[in-house]
């Protein structure tokens, strides 16, 4: 189950920065240490190396790739990074059964009505955290619009987390 997390966007785009930076570091490191041990071992001196040297680069990125997933996406300082991703791989679902969800909020479904709410509470974190405030102003009446739907339904409108169920429960909608 994911759960929206508050967090300070200038905060978030500083980590996520030096965290892209270090990750870059990590692949030049790699991608110039394995290409020059490709030439070493299988290179003619003097000779056209390039398929070596790119075979050296495209092993540094499988390893910079498995490292990174394998060993440092569970670290504290890589977190933020984790955080947006997750974030907007779970609100790519929601994206992916939309027309659902709308057939589902217009016949009152309560889970299709949570699924929309939290969506847009997700989306206006996910423009927050990359600071795309232009995006998020032209949702604003359809994001007010669903809040107070849920006001008169007597339905609690801070749905920060997301309950696979409502996915779901959906897709039988439409």
């Amino acid at each position: 189950m994911f759960e929206i997390r508050p967090m300070s966007a200038e905060r978030y785009r500083q980590d996520t920065r030096r965290i892209a930076f270090v990750v870059i570091a990590i692949f030049l490191v790699l991608a110039l240490l394995l290409s020059s041990l490709a030439v070493q071992l299988f290179g003619d001196p003097g000779g056209n190396n390039f398929r070596w040297n790119l075979l050296g680069v495209l092993a540094g990125l499988a390893a910079t790739v498995a490292l990174v997933r394998l060993k440092l996406w569970s670290t504290a300082w890589m977190a933020p990074a984790a955080y947006g991703w997750q974030l907007k791989r779970n609100l790519m679902r929601i994206t992916n059964v939309m027309h659902h969800v709308k057939a589902g909020v217009a016949a009152r479904q309560p889970e299709a009505i949570k699924l929309l709410r939290f969506y847009h509470l997700g989306v206006t974190q996910m423009h927050q955290l990359d600071g795309n405030l232009t995006e998020l102003a032209g949702m604003v009446r359809e994001i007010d619009a669903h809040r107070e739907l849920m006001e008169e339904l007597g339905m609690d409108a801070e749905q920060t987390h997301l309950d696979p169920v409502w996915i779901e429960a959906v897709k039988g909608i439409g």
